[in-house]
């Protein structure tokens, strides 16, 4: 590589900058989008598919295990084809696959054309967030993660509303058609900017075994995690057969991968503090982020009897604060030490998780909301000042792989967070609801005196006990979701001191990503 190809390409401005900017954010709210669309809209493609909503759910799990085994070999891949031309291709091969997911048939052909759509997708959002780096000067790249983060942050909450809405009143495959237009002008708005501003690249030899490995951890894991609660988790042989070859093929995975000249995942990445470090702050906050906004509707539609459009409404006003201050955060980023702000996002996260460990059976509409504002401002300090640390002294062509490598555990942990969350609020409503029921029977005053209430209002002995019963459950239900909101709480304090073994940042170029193509 000539010291003339890697002289970085100058910052984009005006109009330029502007179309670049817009183009790269709405591949990204695209991509984001398509991993929540579909799920509230499980029932109505599996019912017009004639399958079960269980084989329904292999539409996600179908998407998130190509979609996480693609991640990771951004790096690899840009150094083979170049940023521009793998970005352009992972669009213009996602808006392909989508139309083939709205076009399905049947339930085996759309399995197939999301493992493709989500194959391709994988370089897309780490390569938008380098090309945009790459747009912007170095002393504004708090800037740039500023705008990229905004439709990171809004898509996972728009997914689940847009996706209700147009299977309610359209039908299901307009979910995946949407996609087209939008990917159709991506592409050419990135294609009209970017063309001439393309990465230098160089053949590297395929890691074959590395690669085969990837698949085959990655893959268990992603089962694993999908299908742990509908098959009783480790009661399941199944899960357990999953379980262990996850566990050896990522011991083999991280054994082969450090004894390689070309790698397909560079895990040596990890050897900088603050990759590792803000990577482990980053995906564990991920983690229990996207935990919440499972168990949150859940809890709101199964025990509160909100319908999924009122819960939803209840949990999208997390977008407002986070739109309105991420520009604001990307402003004043460069002058204040990133620590300070990721801290600070911690702190807002942990007081809103306090919040609603307080939350009872009787909690009105403002008192979910004034927690959910908060989580929005919280939000906006979370994504921007965390990849700020983690891409920070990273070498240019190491972007992309960087960027691929955070992105790929941060979603990993997403589905973990998920996983775990909604298990242990399995676990700790049977756990309430037994020691709320040992309570009950005629040695207890309260429970004779309801009893007796309903008798007289003229209902039967069975329908009193399930009245009793279903109140119990909520009760039990709503005591777990608690004990989960104020763990989540404690961790998140205890991520601040992750926050703070990172080294800080010289504010003259908070992300040095000017030769990131």
């Amino acid at each position: 590589m000539s010291a003339a190809a890697r002289i970085p390409h100058p910052p984009l401005q005006g109009s330029q900058l502007a179309m670049g900017t817009l183009a790269l954010s709405l591949a990204v709210f695209m991509n984001v989008l398509d991993s929540s669309i579909a799920n509230v809209s499980i029932p109505a493609i599996s019912g017009n598919l004639g399958v079960s909503p269980q084989q329904g759910t292999w539409v996600i799990t179908s998407f998130a295990v190509a979609n996480a085994i693609s991640v990771p070999l951004t790096g690899w891949l840009t150094m083979q084809f170049g940023q521009v031309r793998l970005f352009m291709a992972s669009i213009l091969l996602f808006v392909l696959s989508s139309w083939l997911c709205g076009m399905a048939p049947n339930i085996e052909t759309l399995i197939a054309a999301r493992i493709l759509q989500g194959a391709v997708a994988g370089p897309m959002i780490p390569l938008s967030q380098a090309l945009l780096l790459g747009s912007y000067p170095p002393a504004k790249s708090s800037m740039a993660l500023a705008l990229w983060g905004m439709t990171t942050l809004v898509a996972p909450i728009m997914g689940p509303l847009l996706g209700g809405w147009i299977s309610d009143n359209y039908s299901w495959p307009w979910i995946f058609y949407i996609n087209i237009p939008v990917g159709l002008f991506t592409a050419w708005a990135t294609w009209s900017i970017y063309a001439k501003r393309e990465s230098v690249t160089r053949a590297i030899p395929i890691d074959k075994i590395g690669l085969a490995l990837l698949v085959i951890w990655v893959g268990a894991l992603q089962l694993m995690l999908d299908k742990g609660k509908e098959l009783d988790w480790f009661n399941s042989g199944e899960i357990i057969l999953l379980t262990v070859t996850a566990v050896v093929g990522l011991i083999y995975f991280i054994v082969w991968e450090n004894g390689q000249d070309h790698p397909v995942v560079d895990l040596s990445l990890f050897k900088g503090r603050n990759f590792s470090a803000g990577v482990l702050a980053i995906s564990v906050g991920y983690g229990l982020f996207f935990g919440s906004l499972v168990i949150m509707p859940l809890w709101l539609q199964t025990q509160l009897g909100y319908t999924a459009t009122e819960a939803g409404k209840v949990m999208a006003p997390v977008g407002v604060f986070a739109i309105i201050l991420s520009p604001i955060i990307g402003k004043i980023l460069p002058k204040v030490d990133a620590r300070r702000i990721a801290s600070l996002a911690f702190l807002g996260f942990a007081l809103v998780f306090f919040m609603r460990a307080r939350f009872n059976t009787e909690v009105d509409t403002v008192s979910l909301l004034i927690p959910t504002l908060i989580q929005g401002a919280a939000m906006s300090m979370f994504f921007i000042p965390l990849t700020s640390i983690i891409l920070s002294g990273q070498a240019p062509e190491k972007i992309p792989a960087a960027s691929g490598l955070s992105n790929f555990v941060r979603i990993m942990c997403g589905g973990m967070g998920a996983s775990i969350m909604t298990t242990m609020w399995d676990d700790r409503s049977t756990l309430h609801h037994a020691r709320l029921t040992e309570a009950t029977g005629y040695a207890s005053p309260a429970f004779v005196q309801n009893m007796q209430t309903m008798q007289q209002a003229g209902l039967p002995d069975q329908a009193a006990y399930a009245v009793l019963d279903r109140s119990i459950s909520v009760q039990a239900s709503t005591m777990a979701a608690t004990d989960i909101f104020y763990m989540a709480a404690m961790i998140f304090l205890v991520l601040i001191g992750f926050v703070w073994l990172t080294r800080p940042k010289k504010s003259s170029a908070p992300v040095d990503a000017g030769g990131a193509h």
